[in-house]
């Protein structure tokens, strides 16, 4: 029954009714229902990625019941029920029409934990996140929430094997053997790559972007790595994420105190030494936004610093998949994310004195974790690296005026003479046509193609979708042929792409970007030397002229979209074809669009930036 001290405090008593019964029900004291809210939060999605989720957030829930109450040492606070947020799944849906949710479920994830979080009024969050986009969406929302909160990745897959060779499998492999002439070899890899439960565990987005919230300071570093099915994650990690968040409210410690300027760098510094997913470069301004920088490219770091970082200071330390050997698991057994984040600081190319969720700086807590040495094998020295240089390029030029062009350099497997490609047009109209052609002729592809694919950016699919099933085909048709086939879009690539394939570049198709100009045959050159993406022909201002009159003519017809843009034909969809920013901005789902794409700096004043944070510049430690 409620105490009489409720009784004769509580005025609203249909407000309180469902707090008291809810507070019966979750075995807690009904005394506390009006002090501040604690909860957990999870995301839901379709695939195996996120079927280790809801045994953590039970878990971690049971610890905070047990903790909260009146007695000493006990948390006074109101306990409310875990939510959960839902997801598409990357894996099942690439090469499709649907794959064009994914990004957009970043938004929607964003959008729901929002209104769970304001609404609820919560205190201290506790999230467990799985995939890619959902974690993003999740950070972002905590970032303007801007109360204690703190978050577990629920953790990688174990590789697959294939019951014939012994190789090890994940979810590329089965990508990379689409077009292999053997129904039944391709069938027994598909059927053997994604064994058990937890996320893509090579060194694709959801690694990437799980490294970079543990670099960042917003999830305990040791909790990157570990599989889904780790014993600690039900036994040892909840207790833990229960007792530092119990420290951040205690100090008022919340999540932009530690999203600052310097821990963004690091975490992006971190992205590069894994050779990291192109994905990055969309997700950190997004997370920058909701942290309260307005321009991550001007205010954190500047395109031409981070191709300086990427080119001459940062080498890629793992030899992982899929540029390399060895899965997240892997790194597990040999340290952890952590033991990258020691040889970093040590080499003097991260700041440790930013703050993290447990309180301690990031240098002190790679030092109570007693964090191990290198081992040489999956994770290498500075002095001895993988690979020499960044796994990151980002790319100007005439096809790439916003700067926003991402080539994952790691990944590359031929096809630079001296750091320039030179290759020929072959135009696609969407990432269909693309696929038509793989599935149907193949052979029509030559060495040194550079296959352009638009229409596909945030508001022309609409939704950025990625490229995953396209590349893998082209990676495995260069392998057999001994040729070099290029790749660059408006859209984005899954971190699993590997080959010579340039996203985002931009502004895209739909909105007039360069990339709409190219025709097929025309002479594309990357050159790295000079970070840029050109197109020979658009360089003459009558023929740029010619083909943007040409397409303005193609769009004015079809009642102002260009009708090589997808259909938006969802509320979601229509949302992305009207409100999605360019990827230099995250690809982002926001009403001020029209605002970036015309007048970046005056985002600001729309109010697009929450409590948009004017700090002095800290000092570089790199």
């Amino acid at each position: 029954m409620p105490s009489s001290k409720i009784v004769l405090i509580d005025r609203h008593p249909g407000r309180s009714s469902q707090t008291i019964g809810m507070a019966r029900v979750l075995g807690t004291d009904p005394d506390l229902i009006h002090e501040p809210s604690v909860g957990v939060v999870g995301t839901k999605g379709d695939s195996q990625c996120y079927l280790g989720v809801m045994a953590k957030v039970d878990a971690i829930h049971e610890v905070l019941r047990a903790r909260i109450g009146m007695g000493e040492g006990q948390l006074r606070l109101r306990l409310v029920q875990p939510e959960y947020t839902i997801a598409t799944s990357d894996g099942i849906r690439n090469g499709t029409r649907e794959m064009r949710y994914s990004l957009i479920g970043r938004e929607v994830t964003h959008d729901a934990l929002c209104e769970h979080l304001e609404a609820t009024g919560l205190a201290g969050t506790i999230a467990v996140v799985a995939c890619d986009k959902p974690p993003v969406g999740t950070l972002a929302a905590l970032l303007e929430h801007n109360q204690p909160a703190i978050i577990m990745s629920d953790g990688p897959i174990h590789p697959g094997h294939d019951p014939v060779t012994g190789d090890a499998l994940d979810i590329v492999s089965a990508y990379q053997v689409a077009g292999h002439t053997d129904a039944e070899f391709r069938n027994r890899i598909a059927c053997h790559a994604c064994p058990g439960i937890g996320s893509c565990g090579g060194m694709f987005t959801y690694n990437t972007m799980q490294t970079f919230i543990g670099v960042v300071g917003m999830q305990p570093l040791h909790m990157v790595a570990p599989p889904s099915d780790d014993p600690r994650r039900l036994e040892q990690f909840p207790a833990e994420l229960v007792g530092h968040l119990s420290r951040m409210i205690e100090k008022g410690l919340k999540p932009r105190d530690i999203v600052v300027r310097d821990s963004l760098r690091n975490a992006i510094i971190v992205a590069m030494a894994i050779g990291g997913s192109t994905n990055v470069t969309l997700h950190a301004p997004e997370i920058a936004r909701a942290a309260g920088y307005a321009d991550f490219w001007k205010e954190v770091m500047t395109p031409e610093e981070f191709n300086h970082l990427s080119q001459r200071v940062v080498p890629v330390l793992t030899d992982a998949r899929p540029y390399g050997k060895y899965s997240m698991v892997d790194i597990d057994a040999a340290g952890g994310v952590q033991v990258i984040v020691r040889e970093l600081l040590d080499a003097g190319l991260l700041n440790g004195d930013v703050l993290t969720c447990t309180g301690e700086t990031l240098a002190q807590q790679v030092e109570r974790l007693g964090t191990a040495a290198v081992d040489g094998k999956v994770i290498y020295p500075v002095a001895q690296p993988y690979k020499p240089t960044g796994g990151l390029r980002v790319l100007g030029g005439n096809l790439s005026p916003d700067f926003s062009a991402i080539l994952k350099l790691a990944g590359v497997e031929g096809g630079l003479e001296d750091n320039v490609f030179r290759g020929r047009a072959r135009v696609f109209e969407g990432e269909q046509a693309l696929l038509k052609m793989l599935d149907e002729t193949p052979e029509r592809f030559e060495n040194h193609d550079m296959i352009i694919v638009r229409y596909e950016g945030p508001s022309g699919a609409p939704g950025m979708p990625e490229m995953l099933d396209p590349t893998s085909r082209i990676t495995t048709l260069c392998r057999e042929r001994g040729i070099v086939v290029a790749l660059m879009t408006d859209a984005r690539f899954s971190g699993g792409s590997v080959g010579l394939v340039i996203g985002h570049v931009g502004p895209e198709a739909a909105l007039g970007g360069p990339i709409a100009f190219i025709e097929d045959g025309d002479e594309i050159v990357v050159d790295l030397n000079t970070s840029e993406l050109n197109c020979t022909a658009l360089a003459d201002p009558a023929t740029l002229a010619a083909r943007k009159a040409a397409w303005d003519k193609a769009v004015a017809a079809n009642g102002g979209i260009h009708p090589n843009c997808g259909i938006a034909d969802t509320r979601l969809l229509h949302r992305a074809r009207h409100t999605a920013v360019p990827a230099t901005r995250g690809g982002g789902l926001h009403p001020n669009r029209e605002v970036w794409v015309r007048e970046p700096r005056a985002a600001e004043r729309s109010g697009f930036v929450p409590h948009n944070r004017h700090r002095p510049d800290t000092k570089k430690a790199f």
